[in-house]
């Protein structure tokens, strides 16, 4: 790895030390306070709601809860959403064990709990490991990653944290991964920004009865 590479990595680890990520902390909703969004059941959409609502509970382990259940309010938004992630999340140039990497590095640097909940398992089950998981979910820099990996890890948290990718990060991943995948990282990451926003903005929580995956006042 170049040096010039290890010294961005040294200095976005010690800046994600003193804890320059917490910028996206989310407070928990007040305890019985009424939810933003009121969650919808198969039987209140409408007409134009019901057929994306069929759709949806066939591919998602929350059902039409999530960002689902705010987005059928806007159903034309929600229509393009939903063709958008059936590319990025099952017909992308990525392996699964990448995308959902990268979707596991939005959710935490988010610290989206229904993102997390939900792609977590996913993202075990494509082939990620338990060890940079969890050091993932811990807020360190994965340990024991694979080259492609790591190239994963640092585009998305230049990108995500820096705005911009210096070059050796942006080469090296070129190299792993080819043009078309880094283009689909992008889209991947972007996308699932927005959803974790959704959720942000609907205060949306995992299914009761399950545990959030990030705890309150952790980092």
């Amino acid at each position: 790895m170049p040096a010039s590479t290890k010294l961005w990595i040294l200095s976005l680890a010690a800046a994600a030390g003193c804890g320059w990520l917490l910028s996206a902390v989310h407070p928990a909703p007040a305890i019985g306070k009424e939810p933003r969004f009121p969650q919808l059941t198969l039987d209140q959409l409408d007409a134009e709601q019901r057929p994306l609502g069929e759709k949806i509970m066939k591919i998602s382990s929350v059902g039409i809860g999530g960002p689902y259940n705010p987005l059928l309010r806007s159903p034309v938004l929600a229509n393009r959403m939903y063709d958008l992630l059936e590319y990025l999340r099952w017909n992308s140039s990525l392996p699964p064990r990448l995308s959902e990497f990268a979707i596991l590095i939005q959710a935490r640097l988010w610290r989206s709990q229904v993102e997390w909940y939900a792609h977590h398992p996913l993202a075990l089950k494509a082939g990620l490991s338990e060890e940079v998981a969890a050091d993932l979910k811990a807020n360190r820099r994965p340990r024991a990653m694979k080259p492609d990996e790591e190239a994963v890890y640092d585009f998305c948290m230049a990108l995500s944290t820096a705005h911009e990718v210096p070059d050796p990060v942006f080469e090296r991943a070129r190299s792993l991964l080819g043009e078309r995948q880094v283009v689909d990282l992008v889209g991947i990451s972007g996308t699932y920004v927005t959803v974790a926003m959704i959720l942000a903005a609907a205060e949306a929580g995992v299914p009761p009865g399950k545990e959030p995956p990030f705890r309150q006042g952790e980092p």
